[in-house]
């Protein structure tokens, strides 16, 4: 049984982009590697090796569970808020490093010190 597939991504900005597919459109932030999505079915959150083929996705909001064997109890808005700025702020340090600001990463990573 053959399906009719239909996705277009837009470039917007480095590290921004538009998706649109038949499921409806979402928009992309981050940068090879690791990037955050928002869409229809909510939050998906990517972060992953380039070139491996090996990564890791988590996904909050609406999907319907139907093939999803683990059932996990409601998150607090509280929790849900730390997840996202946790992952918003592996987002932007993987940016900074990659434009090349790792000099700047190691100077704020040795001010705790």
């Amino acid at each position: 049984m053959a399906n009719f597939r239909f996705r277009r991504r837009v470039h917007l900005f480095p590290g921004l982009s538009v998706n649109v597919s038949r499921s409806g459109p979402s928009l992309s932030l981050g940068v090879r590697g690791a990037h955050v999505t928002l869409g229809a079915r909510g939050v998906t959150r990517t972060v992953g090796i380039p070139g491996s083929g090996v990564y890791w996705t988590s996904r909050a909001g609406a999907s319907t569970g139907f093939h999803s064997a683990h059932v996990e109890g409601p998150v607090s808005p509280s929790e849900q808020s730390a997840a996202h700025a946790a992952a918003l702020a592996c987002v932007v340090a993987l940016a900074v490093a990659s434009i090349g600001g790792c000099g700047l990463l190691v100077a704020i990573a040795s001010m705790g010190r």
